[in-house]
Parts: structure tokens; sequence; C-alpha cells
């Protein structure tokens, strides 16, 4: 399977809350998306690994992805090393994006800006000839997407661009509050969190408009990229 935009997160929610407008308007125009999550989120307060998994693939069944796999890295202690760079690669190679979406480059959860540069740089090397890795016996060619962008997540980050969602806004909304678990739910007795008040998607929303308003539009996501950005056509930024 071949994506067009492969969306990767340090955590089960991360994509819903940060790109999940972006993939739902790319998928309305016939791309082909996909979500990695590299850790199950085991160290949130709330909730369990077994439930977040249940709670994120009915989130990406509302986005409507191709598919969506967990690594299963350690949360909190995963590393940009040798081992984790190689995991990402093999999936990158597997899937072969056109474009990968990832974590915020820096952020209030250390787990995000060290994703962020896990993915970039596991992105390079994945089309490095002399990397050798396989998926199910068989040798992988290289690989490497032709563009990386960084969602932009808690703390703010001046975007360099901005993708206007406000035709699937209820959408992502949805696709966030399959985080049951996680978000404000009156009916939980589970302790509350720094993400589990009302007023944390009332955040989120402003954002979202915040983001908007930039482009002059209701709702938008933000992303950062460590490389220029560059058209062969001005009418494509429209």
């Amino acid at each position: 399977m071949k994506l067009d935009i492969l969306a990767i997160a340090a955590h089960p929610d991360d994509v819903e809350l940060s790109c999940s407008g972006t993939l739902l308007a790319h998928s309305s125009q016939g791309k082909k998306v996909g979500i990695l999550d590299l850790t199950q989120g085991e160290l949130g307060t709330r909730g369990t690994p077994s439930r977040r998994e249940k709670e994120a693939h009915h989130a990406a069944s509302l986005l409507g992805v191709a598919f969506r796999y967990n690594l299963k890295l350690r949360d909190g202690f995963f590393k940009n090393d040798e081992q984790h760079q190689l995991e990402v690669i093999k999936l990158i190679r597997k899937y072969q994006p056109e474009i990968v979406l990832a974590n915020a480059i820096t952020d209030r959860h250390p787990d995000h800006g060290r994703a962020a540069q896990l993915i970039s740089d596991s992105c390079f090397l994945a089309g490095l000839l002399k990397i050798e890795t396989t998926d199910e016996g068989v040798m992988q060619k290289p690989w490497r997407p032709k563009k990386v962008y960084h969602y932009i997540q808690d703390r703010w980050i001046k975007p360099q661009l901005v993708v206007d969602i406000t035709p699937f806004w209820n959408k992502k909304i949805d696709s966030i509050r399959a985080f049951q678990s996680q978000f404000y739910n009156p009916q939980t007795q589970e302790p509350q969190t720094y993400i589990s008040t009302p007023e944390f998607l009332e955040f989120i929303e402003a954002r979202a408009k915040e983001m908007g308003h930039l482009i002059g539009v209701k709702y938008g996501e933000g992303f950062t990229a460590q490389s220029y950005i560059g058209v062969s056509n001005l009418f494509h930024l429209i």
C-alpha cells in the first residue's frame, strides 16, 4: 500500500488534535492517508493502553484513513537512536509516503520534540541505499518522502504553512472526542488532567480559529518545515 500522506505521532490523539483536519481535507481529494503512532500513550494519567487502542481505531474509522499502526515504543523513554530510527525507516519504506506529517519541533511534552527529530532523521535515512531493512524477509528499497511538515501542538509556533480545514471541522472534533478516556467527559471518575477540562477543547478551537484567521478562513491547521517550502505554480498557494 502506497500512501500520499503519512501522519506520525508520539501518542495516540496527537494526530487528531493537530492535523486530522488536514488528513480529512486531502482524503476528500482522493489522496490516500495513514497514521503511525509511535507509543501507546501508556504513561497517560487516564485510560489504559487497551482502551486507547480501541479509541485510536475508532478515531481512524471516523477519519477514513487507509491504515493506522502503533509501533509500541516506550512512552516517555523512546530515543532518537539507531534502533528506533530503523523501526520508523521500515514503515516509511513500506508505505512510501510522498509527505510525512510529524510532531511539533518543540512543545510542552518532551516526547513531541524528540519524536519530531526521530521522524525527521528517519525520513532522511530511509532514502540511503546502504541502510538495509527487510519487510517479511524481503529487502526494502530506499524511499525518502518529498517533504516533512511539523504540525503545531500545545505551544505557539509561528506557522510557515496553514491548511484550510473549515469544511472538516466537525469531523475533526468527532475524531478528538473518540478518545473519551483523555478529554472532557463528565461521566468519568478518573483524575482531572491538563487536557481533560472543557477549557482545553475550547483552546483547540481557538487555536484553529487563530490559524484560520491568518489565511482568511474560519478554521486552519498550521505547520512548520525544517527546509524551504517551494512550488512550481503560484496558483497552488491560493
